[in-house]
């Protein structure tokens, strides 16, 4: 899958270095930070013109926090009253969700992952 507007961006990078241009003016002209800049050269010089694409598809993101399994233990568990006897809220949900991965979940997690489950 091509995404050419990312692509003519890294020519154009390229182009305006081989032009003679100063890193400050290809940052100004594209709207590029000196350190992407310099990421991309150094890609350029390694790989030639096969390291000018975009690469964002090869990024398989982050692993989900929790997996099917235990999406569906969240989904029964919030169907009956939280354990103090109250509505399940961020922070509850968050505090099950430590104990089950037994890594420290914060409670906005637990907030954006509560009405994804209700």
């Amino acid at each position: 899958m091509l995404s050419y507007g990312i692509e003519s961006r890294q020519y154009q990078i390229i182009w305006l270095l081989a032009q003679g241009k100063k890193t400050e003016e290809v940052e100004e002209i594209t709207g590029y930070s000196r350190t992407w800049i310099y990421a991309l050269v150094k890609r350029y010089n390694e790989l030639g013109i096969s390291g000018l694409c975009d690469r964002r598809n090869k990024n398989q993101g982050a692993s989900p926090l929790i997996e099917d399994v235990e999406q569906a233990r969240l989904w029964q568990v919030l169907q009956s009253n939280a354990p103090d006897g109250g509505l399940w809220n961020g922070r509850k949900v968050a505090d099950w969700l430590s104990e089950v991965t037994g890594t420290k979940v914060s409670r906005q997690r637990g907030w954006e992952i509560l009405p994804q489950m209700t």
